[in-house]
Parts: C-alpha cells; sequence; structure tokens
C-alpha cells in the first residue's frame, strides 16, 4: 500500500510539473504576440498529421524489431505484431504513470509469446541505455549544426557570469566556479560512500552500472549492424517528423533540419520530465525556435500541435494493439496446436 502510494504521490508530482509548465509557457506568451499563437493553432496545416502519423508508426515498428533481436540471444523469438502491440501498450500506459509501461509490456509478451518477463527486464535495460547514449548523440549533432546559435548563446552565459565590471574575465569569479565544482565532487564522492547503505543511494548506482551493462551488453547481440540501423533509423524517423511539423505553421514553415536537431534533442527532454511530456514539450520547443529567430507564442503553438500528434499516434495505436492482442492471439493458438501435433 506504501509502495502504491508512493508512484501516485510521484505521478501527481510530474504531472503537476507538467500542468505548471503548460499555465507558465502561456504566461510568457506576451500580450502581442496572443494573437500570433492562436492564429497559428487556427490556420495550421492539420493535414500533415497523416505523413507525420505514417513516419512515428514507422519509428515504433524498428523499436519492436530492435527489442525482438535483443531476445534473440535469450533464446526467444516472439512475433513482429506481438511485439509491436506490446510496444505500443506500454506507451499507452506510460502516458498514465511514468515507467509503467516498460513493466506492462514485459508482461504482455510474457503472457502472449511465453517469454519470461524477468529475462525481459535486461532487454529494457540495454534499449533505455542506448537511447540515452542515442540522445546524447542528438546533442552533439544539434551543437555541431547550430554552433552559431547553440554555441554563441553557451559563451555569452559564461561571459555572463565570468566576466569583470571592466569586461575582461573575472579570475577570481573563475576561482570560485572551479573550487565550488571539486568542492561538489567530494561531497558527492564522500556522501556516495558515506551513505552507501541508503536506499537512494543503492538505486542510483544501480541505474548507472544498469545503464553500463547495457551499453557492454551489445557484444552479446548476434546481429549488431542491424541493431545500429533500427537504433539509427529510430532517431532519423524522429528528426523527420520533427521537420516535417515545421511546416504546420505558417511562422515556422522552411526552418532546416539543424534546427530539428536542436528541436529534438530538447523536446526529448521535455518528453522525460513530465508524463508524455505534457507542458515541457511545447515549452522546449518554442525556447528552441525562439534562439532562431522564431515568435515564442509561434513557437508554442508548433510544440503544441507536434506533441498533440505524438499524443494522438500513441493514443490511438494503443487502444488499437490493446483491442487487437487477445484477438490475434487467440486466432493464432488453434494454429499454433495445429502446428504442434503435426
Amino acid at each position: 500500500m506504501a509502495r502504491k502510494l508512493k508512484v501516485f504521490i510521484k505521478y501527481l508530482f510530474f504531472l503537476g510539473l507538467g500542468i505548471f509548465l503548460v499555465a507558465w509557457s502561456l504566461h510568457q506568451i506576451p500580450a502581442n504576440q496572443w494573437n500570433e499563437f492562436t492564429g497559428a493553432l487556427k490556420h495550421a496545416r492539420y493535414i500533415l498529421f497523416i505523413p507525420v502519423f505514417f513516419i512515428l508508426t514507422l519509428s515504433h515498428v524498428f523499436r519492436a524489431l530492435r527489442w525482438k533481436i535483443l531476445m534473440q540471444p535469450l533464446g526467444y523469438f516472439p512475433t513482429l505484431i506481438n511485439t509491436f502491440f506490446a510496444v505500443m501498450i506500454g506507451y499507452l500506459a506510460n502516458l498514465a504513470v511514468p515507467r509503467l509501461g516498460e513493466v506492462l509490456k514485459c508482461t504482455l509478451l510474457a503472457r502472449y509469446e511465453k517469454v519470461p518477463a524477468e529475462k525481459l527486464v535486461g532487454t529494457i535495460v540495454v534499449e533505455r541505455a542506448f537511447d540515452v547514449l542515442s540522445l546524447g548523440i542528438v546533442f552533439v549533432l544539434a551543437f555541431l549544426t547550430q554552433y552559431e546559435i547553440i554555441g554563441d548563446y553557451a559563451i555569452q552565459l559564461t561571459k555572463q557570469l565570468f566576466q569583470s565590471k571592466s569586461g575582461g574575465v573575472s579570475l577570481r569569479k573563475l576561482g570560485i566556479a572551479i573550487l565550488v565544482l571539486i568542492v561538489v565532487i567530494f561531497i558527492i564522492r564522500h556522501w556516495f560512500q558515506r551513505f552507501a547503505h541508503l536506499k537512494i543511494v543503492i538505486q542510483i548506482k544501480k541505474i548507472i552500472k544498469g545503464i553500463w551493462e547495457g551499453l557492454i551488453s551489445i557484444k552479446n547481440v548476434k546481429q549488431k549492424g542491424l541493431f545500429i540501423f533500427y537504433s539509427a533509423a529510430i532517431w532519423l524517423l524522429y528528426l523527420l517528423g520533427t521537420w516535417i511539423g515545421f511546416y504546420a505553421t505558417i511562422g515556422t514553415s522552411g526552418l532546416g533540419f539543424p534546427v530539428a536537431f536542436s528541436a529534438l534533442a530538447f523536446a526529448s527532454i521535455g518528453m522525460i520530465l513530465t508524463p508524455g511530456g505534457i507542458g515541457a514539450y511545447a515549452y522546449f520547443m518554442a525556447m528552441v525556435l525562439e534562439k532562431n529567430g522564431v515568435a515564442y507564442g509561434i513557437g508554442y503553438a508548433n510544440g503544441t500541435l507536434q506533441w498533440f500528434a505524438q499524443f494522438i499516434i500513441i493514443l490511438l495505436w494503443g487502444f488499437v494493439c490493446l483491442g487487437l492482442l487477445p484477438w490475434y492471439n487467440k486466432k493464432r493458438l488453434p494454429q499454433q496446436s495445429t502446428t504442434t501435433i503435426s
């Protein structure tokens, strides 16, 4: 009961964070941009939802194919249809309770494909580890392709932090910053050693260890090239979907792939922060687009539309797969038994 209450409180916190970001982001739209914001939503090219729907659906198919590859070293070969159903139902569950989908898709596949659920947990760790690595690569590419914007912004921010009154570099501020960094590293290290018995410390260590083990476990995958191809394809399709999404609103039409890299990188952080990315996705998208000369109101409208498209796709496919999963396997079971007898 206490664990369920803890999960519920955690969910309420992140949902509340998402709602707060929606309200706060809307408040950030200047009064003179409200007409642009509402106009962008009113005159959006909603027809673009169709290609985005197929592009993101294909990315989920690739995710299912990649998951299948991870199960092969364990000696299990589930059907693509059941794997895809489990992936989409997992996404649907994550909209309700964060991380519930990871558990649910393992139990569903275990039920219909006779794969031990506990053995599937390791494959989820591998997937998440490579998603973290892929997101890191997207951030690097965003920095390289938009160095004049992201790089200059970082330089300006650094100058503001370490600038002296005369306009040069303040050695005093720089020294304090280095000292603070050293102290923080020392405190974290000491904290991990002194409180190694605490659950939170054990959990953090377990997460870090899990990510590392997930990354190095690629050596056990037989089809390494195909696994890397699917991983790259998933993020390239995300990128393509984001770029096409720019054409949904007039003020963002014509933005290139470099901007899409930056938007995808920061918006993905938004998807992690709040359930389904509510509030955070559109906010980060608006901030990136504003750095690229797009009015905040229009950027937020575009981010809202792109988030809504992904939300609808997960909602639609999630419920469709939830209905088809038992039906498909009911039709499949007689065939399996016939094959076994023969």
